[in-house]
């Protein structure tokens, strides 16, 4: 935008110092012309009348003393002044009586008839193109420079009203994507034209409505979460009075995890509008531990648990929490929506750039509208595959081997 705006005023600067420049230079031509030809005949005027008295003795020194060459042709053929043969104009002059001025190669050519008993005798002078011309290309150097000069003047002019400009829009712009970056205290300085501290003033009202918004929801979610804490600490205490110490144990295991989940939930709801830090876990650890989870179940439910995970740690870019939640959102699809002693499959392997999770069923599969979120075909929330699908670079669902449903993520190295 600043170089278009500093081309559109060189243009315009260009044009109206071509429409002024060149009327000018003409004139300047032609006030040059006049001016020689005035000198010529001012000196031609001054000679006709002593050609009129006949003292040749006077007219030769006068003529022979001019700042230009001046030929006297008399009627008797005799030449007096600067050598030159009688021309066509100074014949014409002769016959008729008068005055001419012809254009020649050589330049103009005055010659001016004075009329006697014994015939006519003309003086003639040659205004040369150099004397026409003299000065002409001086003072068309100067306009020329002048013209540059003007048109540097505009472009400097252009470019610092363009910058004026294109300066605070690339702030606004900056301030645009760190508020698209989750950085909501990035805020625009008012600067620029009336129109763009309007614009900037506009961006910082809709930055706080949006930190205001997104508060007011986090609050919604961390009082929703709060209000979970009173059912666990019932569920906790059903927990203790099992008669099965390995079935308490385990119940109240489960309940400490979901505990812990809610909290980071409280905590995340609450944390502070600033950009995301960098997180990272081991991938290998976290699934086993989620499978471990999960097998249990399974192996109440009778199905087939098959795991391929690496022997080695396998950083990826994702919280310990978030994978977790994804892998049980994705594990508990599997048993919410499958019959009982369907088989499943969890595969973790180093994929280019990260890490591939998949996880396989060998039962219907999903429907077209599972993919959505917040629609379920089960009455359920919607909400597990795109749990899965935020941490997630690459999400797809296709058909397994054994002819459900396949969900893969990848994810990226930290």
């Amino acid at each position: 935008m600043r170089r278009r705006l500093t081309l559109l005023v060189a243009g315009t600067t260009v044009l109206v110092l071509l429409a002024f420049l060149i009327p000018m230079a003409l004139l300047v031509r032609q006030v040059a012309a006049d001016r020689a030809l005035s000198r010529a005949d001012d000196v031609v005027q001054t000679i006709v009348p002593l050609v009129g008295a006949g003292d040749v003795t006077v007219l030769e020194l006068t003529v022979t003393t001019q700042p230009v060459p001046v030929t006297v042709f008399m009627p008797d053929g005799t030449v007096i002044g600067a050598p030159a043969a009688p021309t066509p104009a100074v014949r014409l002059a002769a016959a008729r009586g008068r005055a001419l001025t012809v254009k020649t190669d050589s330049g103009q050519e005055l010659a001016v008839a004075v009329v006697g008993t014994a015939g006519n005798a003309v003086v003639r002078t040659l205004v040369t193109n150099a004397e026409i011309n003299r000065g002409v290309g001086r003072a068309w150097l100067t306009l020329a420079g002048l013209g540059v000069v003007l048109v540097l003047l505009g472009l400097l002019v252009a470019d610092r009203l363009a910058r004026s400009i294109t300066v605070p829009i690339i702030e606004l712009s900056e301030v645009s994507h760190r508020l698209a970056g989750a950085e909501l205290n990035a805020r625009a300085e008012p600067a620029g034209p009336p129109e763009l501290r309007e614009v900037a003033g506009a961006l910082n009202h809709l930055a706080g409505r949006i930190q205001d918004l997104l508060r007011a929801e986090r609050e919604r979610v961390a009082d929703l979460s709060h209000r979970l804490r009173t059912p666990l600490t019932a569920l906790r205490l059903e927990a203790e009075s099992l008669r099965d110490a390995d079935e308490a144990a385990r119940i109240t295991s489960a309940t400490d995890q979901l505990e812990r989940t809610v909290t980071a939930l409280i905590q995340q709801a609450r944390r502070r509008d600033t950009a995301p830090a960098t997180v990272s876990c081991d991938a290998t650890a976290v699934v086993q531990n989620r499978v471990a989870f999960w097998a249990v179940l399974a192996e109440d439910t009778g199905r087939d648990v098959r795991r391929h995970l690496p022997s080695t740690p396998l950083p990826v870019a994702v919280a310990a929490d978030d994978l977790a939640a994804a892998l049980d959102a994705l594990l508990g699809n599997v048993f919410a929506h499958t019959p009982d002693g369907t088989a499943l499959s969890v595969t973790l392997a180093a994929h280019e750039g990260g890490a591939l999770l998949t996880v396989d069923d060998a039962g219907p599969g999903f429907p077209a509208s599972a993919v959505r979120r917040g629609v379920s075909a089960a009455e359920s929330t919607g909400l597990g595959l795109d749990i899965a699908r935020q941490i997630a670079t690459t999400f797809t669902i296709r058909r397994s081997a054994a002819g459900g449903a396949s969900v893969q993520l990848i994810l990226k190295t930290p």
